[in-house]
């Protein structure tokens, strides 16, 4: 291995390593002082020192240990080295929090307000696990195995894996709990969804316009934006003219329309939203990737 791909290995463990703490974090100082089960191995495993003697980092690990082994054996190679590096350091960083705070009871004093604080916090280590393609293990092995053997929807699976684990509160808690914690699950998600797939999200533009020129140029030197031209012909009075498509980011999305307004405020123009692509089409011609556009 060379001293490049070493540096990169590190710095990928790093990354791991950091967003790992974060949600150690978020579920020692926010998720237990709480006692809800949002949605993940710690929050069975807070249910769960009710009934064993054990505490929740060495209950996670024992569950995670579990999952991995059950994971290789019913799916295979299927989880690689990230997978078990966060589902080995996730407990690690729980056990380490509780060494330093070994009597920490909550920061808000109320909660649902610390399920709130742990909803945002885990997400932003979620998301950065998630973009460099790792994730927490626990339920997401879960997951996988419903879906290889019960054939049942990846995103279906986890959801019902999550709610499954806020139910079990109810073996321990009252109602009050057991509510905050399926609805915690819930807007777990919904926030989780926001971090991680509304970053990528962008808008696709299409514009016409008999100012098409003027509004091209403005598209790629103005706005440092690449844009498609498409011929389309009117079906009114067959005419042919140019349809400008650009793909831009919120930011951009907000100059391009105030400069339509200015500049042609009777121009047609519909808005899509679409998810960034990373892959490049086999099936499609040379692309010119400074202009955005298709030889």
């Amino acid at each position: 291995m060379n001293a490049t791909k070493i540096r990169n290995l590190v710095r990928e463990l790093l990354i791991l390593t950091a967003a790992t703490a974060i949600i150690g974090a978020a579920v020692f100082f926010f998720l237990v002082p709480s006692h809800a089960a949002v949605s993940s191995i710690s929050g069975l495993a807070i249910v769960l020192t009710n009934f064993i003697p054990l505490q929740v980092s060495q209950l996670t690990m024992i569950m995670n240990v579990v999952l991995l082994i059950l994971g290789f054996l019913l799916c295979g190679r299927e989880f690689g080295y990230k997978t078990v590096y966060t589902s080995i350091s996730l407990p690690l960083f729980i056990g380490l929090f509780e060494k330093l705070f070994p009597d920490y009871t909550s920061l808000t004093g109320d909660a649902t307000l610390d399920v709130v604080c742990y909803i945002f916090t885990v997400s932003i280590g979620l998301a950065i696990l998630f973009n460099r393609n790792a994730s927490s293990g626990g339920l997401d092995i879960v997951a996988k195995i419903l879906n290889r053997y019960l054939h049942i929807d990846l995103g279906k699976a986890m959801s019902a894996a999550g709610i499954c684990v806020a139910l079990s509160s109810a073996l321990a808690y009252d109602s009050k709990t057991v509510v905050l914690s399926v609805l915690g699950t819930y807007v777990n998600g919904i926030v989780l969804d926001h971090f991680i797939f509304d970053q990528s999200l962008k808008r696709r533009v299409c514009i016409v316009s008999p100012k098409e020129e003027e509004i091209r140029q403005w598209i790629l030197n103005e706005l440092h934006s690449g844009a498609t031209l498409y011929e389309a012909i009117g079906a009114y009075r067959l005419r042919r003219h140019h349809e400008i498509i650009t793909v831009v980011d919120r930011q951009e999305y907000q100059k391009l329309m105030s400069y339509l307004r200015k500049t042609d405020p009777q121009a047609f123009v519909t808005v899509y939203q679409v998810s960034a692509m990373s892959y490049r089409p086999k099936s499609l011609p040379e692309r010119d990737f400074e202009t955005n556009s298709y030889d």
